[in-house]
């Protein structure tokens, strides 16, 4: 899978974040799309082949897989990569948008076409909170399909054609749990950034119309 897009998207995003949304683009690009990359995807490359039971019934292995992985953990982390990236496209248009406006009136409309002022401030806030709703609802999803953030060195599988109780091994489940907490890990910190960028934005946009308002009041 070619990653290309998704490091131009957050190159671009860069130019019209905070300092706080920065730190944010180099937390998704270093430790969580270059890990991807480089090594998660390796992990779990042929987890379905490693599964094995200890009984060969046709069919069995595969439907106990099914149960037990309903959905890899390793394409469900690049869903979320990919999902939790789409709002900052958002902003991006916005900022073509201005661009766009002030070439077809052939004027300058904006002081600065990327700043985070009136319209585009409310798009850049529509983006934090879609960005943080999205990083929850995939931990949310995670824990619930798996049952909790761990991965266990034997499952116990007596689903149909399964003819009775079967043991079920899982390759490398140690290393596959370091990678899903440093995954969860690396989530939490996205949601506490996006939370501290929102809120950082709020009270400094509050405070610039309380003085606004003041100013006039004076006058």
């Amino acid at each position: 899978m070619s990653w290309a897009f998704l490091r131009d998207l957050l190159s671009g995003v860069n130019k019209y974040s905070t300092g706080i949304g920065r730190i944010w683009v180099a937390v998704v690009f270093i430790f969580r799309l270059l890990v991807y990359v480089a090594a998660a995807e390796n992990i779990w490359k042929h987890e379905h082949d490693e599964f094995e039971c200890n009984i060969k019934q046709p069919g069995c292995e595969n439907v106990c897989f099914d149960h037990f992985f309903p959905v890899s953990h390793i394409r469900l982390w690049a869903l979320q990569l990919i999902m939790v990236s789409t709002p900052s496209l958002l902003v991006v248009f916005h900022v073509a948008y201005r661009e766009n406006r002030e070439k077809r009136h052939n004027q300058k409309l904006y002081r600065n076409p990327g700043k985070i002022d009136g319209g585009l401030l409310c798009t850049y806030l529509i983006s934090l909170i879609l960005k943080t709703g999205l990083e929850i609802v995939f931990l949310v999803l995670f824990y619930k399909l798996y049952d909790g953030f761990k991965i266990p060195r034997l499952v116990k599988c007596d689903i149909k054609p399964c003819p009775n109780t079967v043991d079920c091994y899982i390759s490398k489940p140690t290393e596959k749990m370091i990678f899903l907490y440093f995954l969860v890990a690396t989530s939490s910190l996205c949601i506490i950034l996006n939370l501290s960028e929102l809120s950082y934005l709020i009270f400094k946009y509050s405070i610039k119309c309380y003085l606004k308002r003041h100013m006039k009041k004076q006058q």
